[in-house]
């Protein structure tokens, strides 16, 4: 269970920054602009990383109610231990969490450091 636990931790993590990576780059004009009018590159970090975050916290909340919806038919198959038990569900949350914006910093690095010349002439 572990093994396919983490396996999935990583198909997260590599779908996220496929994402992000793939919204960096569409945005690549915009981030060359607000470069060239004086934004700083740790500026722009963080508005891919918050980007990322509030996608991020809307994934956690629509994955924590699937969860709870669907604790009752999981409630069967533990064995002394609550199906809705907080700890648990804070845990995985926080995990997916860090790997998120793991996952989001290399693209927000990456967009930090675009050439403002080089990104304006992209059509």
């Amino acid at each position: 269970m572990t093994g396919f636990g983490v396996i999935a931790l990583a198909l997260a993590a590599v779908g996220i920054y496929g994402v992000f990576s793939y919204f960096v780059g569409e945005r690549t004009r915009e981030i060359a602009v607000r470069l060239a009018l004086g934004a700083t590159p740790s500026a722009v970090r963080r508005l891919v990383v918050a980007r990322g975050l509030a996608l991020t916290a809307a994934g956690l909340a629509l994955g924590l109610i699937g969860a709870v919806a669907v604790s009752g038919a999981a409630a069967s198959l533990l064995y002394e231990v609550n199906a809705l038990d907080v700890a648990t569900y804070l845990a995985a949350m926080l995990c997916l969490a860090a790997v998120a914006v793991a996952a989001c910093w290399l693209p927000a690095h990456r967009a930090s450091r675009v050439d403002p010349q080089a990104g304006l002439r992209q059509g």
